[in-house]
């Protein structure tokens, strides 16, 4: 008899430790973001070993980040009614509560999961101070909070350390988090991810050299951690924008990298998704299109597809199938909407509206794309960064209302880095629609638009001496002869500081004899002496000036 009760404690010992392992190995998977692995090896943990809330609490949280709340929350109700390790899937409801809103809620299965711990627990307070962080409105205050509760029971521990990098990093406490994830790797040289996170915090600094040296050694030590190649992906994407010289070159080392990063992780949907917002990001819409169909052959119904059919489609100039995606993806109420669908609608709308061979518009097609751009801008300020070549397509084809009714959106942001040359565009383009043959009085709602926008030109770049040029245009179009002058001899004050080189120009001549002569006209009805003054300037550029020599005889 004591022979067989030692048999059974030795195979349940030895039960135990496998059953370890495998948690073990899928926490590895989900750490190497090889999620459909993770979810294979937990979903046969849980039918196997039903008793194991672990199991079931990991499973629903690989769901959760898959955007898979139904089936999580399946996991997490399984996962509460095991007999081991249940507390866990507290902490998984609890975060599904804070992304319906609900704090209170969220709090109170947060205090299920920490209740009566032993004395050296950690691994509640890190996956509770996880799911703040993971929420859909991330809270990074309360994730610290909970973490250093964590850290004063131990703090050697790698996965506290790891957790409480990631919530300073959120929370844009740059020096703390590498005191964290240095503190990570010093106490797990092997966690793999805390090395990668440093990467990620010099890339967030800007430091795209560095951060592709540190990133690189953390590939040449562990070349099949997937996540280190995306990062590797992004931090080109980044490098790229904010070098324009190399930005083809470095946009083509993202893509690849990003492509090794599929190739370690999986084909699955959702890091075919992923995958495709990478491409948006990287205007890699050809790429995107055949993405977009795999994902389509993969889960024909899945409704995110839509999204990414309509982006391709109206980037490969395929409009109605554009608009018909995007609109049947926003007519579903379960569904979340971004900025950028409105933003990609309205685009689509707009062009669909713009009948450039007949030179034609339908106004009503293109009120409705405005609209929907101004709903992506109410949604994501930053949308207005997108519109300023938008704008400019309509300028450049003399459609000048159309490219306000555009700028007119685009100067919401006054932190767009477009937003000087949107103000002017705006303001050359409500000038030039009321300069028109067939405009029979000029609008002056519209030409005080334009005054503003030049004057938010002058404010932002003063030297921009064709913003005063403008703006004295404008004002003599009001018929405001105070402005008028006042602008005008802006204008000359700061061409002529910029020296005799660009006073030698052709057209800078042209428009100093513009600007004496409106300023003559605008004086002559209140002070004859200056008008002759300014007439004498003109025929100093031009002796056979005929405006002011015939004004000149009239002032006499």
């Amino acid at each position: 008899m004591n022979k067989i009760k030692i048999f059974s404690i030795a195979l349940l010992a030895s039960a135990a430790v496998g059953q370890a392992q495998d948690l073990d190995q899928a926490k590895k998977a989900i750490d190497a973001e090889q999620f459909e692995k993770a979810k294979s090896m937990l979903k046969s943990l849980v039918q196997t070993k039903p008793a194991n809330g672990k199991a079931a609490f990991l499973l629903g949280n690989v769901y959760l980040t898959q955007n898979m709340a139904d089936s999580a929350k399946i996991y997490f109700q399984k996962g509460v009614a095991a007999t081991e390790d249940a507390r866990l899937n507290y902490v998984g409801l609890g975060q599904m509560d804070l992304d319906n809103g609900n704090l209170a809620a969220a709090q109170a299965n947060f205090a299920l999961a920490t209740k009566d711990l032993k004395k050296k627990d950690t691994e509640e307070y890190v996956y509770v101070g996880k799911a703040y962080m993971n929420s859909n409105k991330p809270d990074y205050k309360n994730a610290l909070s909970v973490l250093g509760k964590a850290k004063l029971i131990n703090p050697q521990d790698a996965q506290v350390q790891l957790a409480l990098g990631d919530a300073y990093y959120g929370d844009k406490n740059q020096n703390e988090a590498y005191v964290s994830y240095r503190s990570a790797l010093q106490a797990d040289p092997s966690l793999v991810r805390a090395k990668m996170q440093q990467g990620v915090l010099l890339k967030g600094a800007k430091a795209y050299s560095e951060a592709v040296k540190l990133l690189n050694e953390t590939v040449a030590t562990s070349p099949n951690y997937g996540p280190s190649y995306r990062e590797l992906a992004e931090t080109y994407y980044y490098w790229g924008n904010n070098d324009p010289k190399n930005y083809k070159d470095y946009i083509q080392k993202a893509l690849g990298y990003y492509e090794k990063y599929m190739s370690l992780t999986d084909y699955s949907l959702t890091s075919r998704m992923r995958h495709a917002d990478f491409l948006i990001l990287a205007k890699d819409y050809t790429a995107l299109e055949a993405e977009a169909k795999k994902m389509k052959e993969l889960d024909n119904v899945n409704p995110r597809i839509l999204r990414y059919l309509g982006y391709s489609a109206y980037e490969n100039g395929n409009i109605d199938d554009a608009i018909k995606a995007l609109e049947n993806f926003i007519a579903n109420p379960s569904n979340k909407i971004i900025a950028r669908d409105y933003l990609y609608l309205g685009l689509a709308k707009m062009r669909k509206a713009n009948n450039v061979e007949a030179k034609t518009i339908d106004q009503v097609a293109f009120n409705a794309g405005v609209a929907n751009i101004k709903k992506a801008v109410e949604l994501e300020i930053t949308m207005t960064n997108d519109l300023n070549e938008v704008g400019k397509k309509f300028y450049e084809l003399k459609m000048f209302k159309e490219a306000a009714a555009i700028y007119e959106i685009a100067v919401t942001n006054v932190n767009s880095k477009n937003y000087l040359l949107d103000n002017f565009y705006l303001g050359n383009s409500l000038y030039f629609e009321n300069t028109r043959k067939d405009v029979v009085k000029p609008d002056p709602i519209a030409l005080q638009k334009a005054d503003v926008a030049f004057g938010n030109v002058i404010t932002a770049s003063p030297t921009t001496q064709d913003a005063y040029l403008y703006r004295a245009r404008t004002n003599s179009l009001l018929g405001n002869d105070e402005q008028t002058i006042k602008f005008y001899e802006e204008y000359v004050k700061i061409v002529t500081a910029k020296g005799a080189e660009e006073l030698a120009k052709p057209a800078v001549k042209t428009k100093f004899i513009e600007a004496y002569n409106t300023i003559a006209a605008s004086y002559a009805n209140s002070d004859k002496v200056k008008a002759k003054e300014y007439f004498a300037k003109t025929l100093a550029l031009d002796p056979t000036n005929k405006y002011a020599m015939d004004s000149l005889k009239t002032l006499k």
